[in-house]
């Protein structure tokens, strides 16, 4: 807080993108740069650590992909903000039997934050994982990636329309810390689509980063092969104000303890299609795609030998992952894949 005060008092207000990024990324004293934030002691739960189904049914569909593109070799195996690396560990473990899969697999992990990087160290030992700080670094040649709650966590610029143009919403100081504000009327090019369907008072999301990142991306498969799974919570275009701070597994005001709450906010899926380079597929709800790839013949076949409180766990796992009130719905699923290939298995192009 003194930080981002002693900053605005300064320069004066600050987009919402910069007091995300400076919130979450900064060296010292960054969210991600100070723990790790997952599970019961953190303040958030995602997929992979929930079931171990995730990441089994996503290697899958990865490695059915690759067999389906003449299984290259030497290929990237990529995850983007890989956690403590347990969606990958899931991952490989579930295609250990694809012949040629792991002998061909060059395991990179694009990973900013060096607690979570020694938990992924643990987590995938014997795998010997290459970090890297951005996707440009991505090796050249076939990618297979996956991002399982990554793009909600890049920093997000926000709008509010008036009239034919739009007000940048920014962080200011208050008496008592920081408070929301807005910035003077401004035509904003990457917005000027969106004059047909708001209106006065609306507001509207931008992620640069996120556009930039899944450009790049999408033009490696493109140009090289592969495919990539992006699954995260948001919808097919951008409306509201969906900023959102975690704390404990609890929501908070996102301004009220800066550096010590996750921040996300809701993926513009229809943004992303538009930047890619490559083919995508249509956005499909995280449990039609999970049902469609046999989690509930999986959940069964797990479920064999299971009594008493570890099955009732594992029970509600597989709803969690998978039912509209849980995770089902509000997560999505975007494929990206190269023209001339099918599109991965889950999904419809």
């Amino acid at each position: 807080m003194r930080l981002l005060r002693t900053r605005i008092a300064a320069d004066g207000p600050i987009p919402v993108a910069d007091f995300m990024a400076d919130c979450l990324l900064h060296p010292n004293h960054g969210y991600y740069a100070t723990r790790d934030p997952l599970g019961a002691k953190g303040d958030f739960t995602t997929a992979p650590e929930i079931s171990q189904m995730f990441g089994e049914l996503i290697g899958l569909s990865l490695a059915q992909s690759w067999l389906d593109q003449g299984a290259p070799a030497p290929f990237t195996l990529a995850e983007l903000g890989p956690g403590r690396g347990t969606l990958m560990a899931d991952i490989l473990r579930a295609t250990a039997r694809i012949p040629g899969f792991h002998d061909a697999a060059r395991v990179c992990l694009v990973e900013a934050s060096a607690t979570l990087r020694k938990a992924q160290a643990d987590t995938l030992k014997g795998y010997a994982p290459q970090w890297l700080e951005r996707t440009a670094e991505l090796p050249e040649g076939p990618l297979w990636l996956v991002a399982n709650e990554f793009f909600d966590a890049l920093p997000i610029r926000q709008f509010v329309r008036d009239g034919a143009a739009w007000r940048e919403r920014c962080v200011g100081l208050s008496e008592d810390g920081l408070q929301f504000g807005l910035a003077a009327p401004a035509p904003v090019a990457a917005l000027q689509d969106r004059i047909e369907d708001t209106r006065d008072g609306d507001l509207v999301e931008l992620c640069p980063a996120a556009t930039a990142m899944i450009r790049d991306i999408g033009q490696r498969i493109a140009d090289h092969g592969g495919a990539a799974l992006i699954v995260d919570y948001g919808d097919w275009r951008s409306l509201g104000d969906t900023l959102q701070a975690m704390k404990s597994h609890a929501p908070v005001d996102p301004l009220a303890a800066p550096g010590e709450a996750d921040l996300t906010a809701h993926v513009d899926f229809e943004a992303l299609a538009l930047a890619t380079p490559s083919a995508h597929t249509r956005l499909t709800p995280q449990g039609v795609f999970l049902e469609r790839l046999g989690i509930t013949a999986r959940a069964q076949q797990l479920a064999k030998g299971l009594s008493g409180e570890p099955l009732e766990s594992h029970i509600a796992a597989h709803r969690r992952l998978t039912h509209p009130s849980e995770m089902g719905t509000l997560f999505k699923v975007l494929g990206l894949f190269p023209q001339s290939a099918p599109p991965l298995p889950g999904l419809d192009a």
